[in-house]
């Protein structure tokens, strides 16, 4: 399977079978602009439609202060309520598309994972923390929480109870 050149994502095939994806924006801590939405649900589709020779994806940040600081702040600033909607619109589908991909998603979180970043995280099928992570929902004090995660940390939590 081929995937487009993405403006905010890099990836890689590093091993047989094995999607490595980073978000690529290390000089705001990778957090999510529109167009890094956009590419996430896109590549999400894509994969979840035809996987490929892919059994796994790794997703991390690129640099190594964060794996996501959450959502672009700075872009969000001169929004208007009818655009920041469509684009927090557009981070659900994205975040709900890892949960529909039929492959195991390893989130690898190489620093500071904070708001979405520690939903996205949260979405995946497993946790890989680095010593140096750090992970809050600092979209509390915004008053911008929806827990979007919070569902899939439920099943995730019950499921692995189970097992236990």
């Amino acid at each position: 399977m081929h995937l487009p050149a993405y403006e905010t994502l890099v990836y890689e095939t590093v091993e047989q079978h094995v999607l490595l994806v980073r978000l690529n924006r290390p000089e705001v801590r990778n957090a999510f602009n529109t167009a890094m939405g956009r590419e996430l649900l896109d590549l999400w589709s894509r994969l979840t439609e035809h996987a490929g020779d892919w059994r796994c994806v790794v997703i991390t940040g690129a640099g190594d202060q964060a794996f996501c600081a959450g959502a672009d702040l700075k872009e969000r600033n001169g929004m208007t309520r009818e655009t920041w909607r469509a684009q927090h619109e557009l981070f659900e589908r994205a975040f709900w598309a890892v949960g529909d991909l039929p492959l195991p998603i390893i989130a690898a979180v190489n620093g500071a994972a904070y708001a979405g970043g520690l939903e996205l995280a949260l979405m995946c099928d497993f946790i890989y923390a680095a010593r140096s992570a750090r992970f809050a929902l600092t979209e509390v004090s915004l008053g911008t929480f929806l827990a979007r995660a919070q569902p899939r940390a439920r099943w995730v939590s019950q499921r692995w109870l189970k097992s236990s």
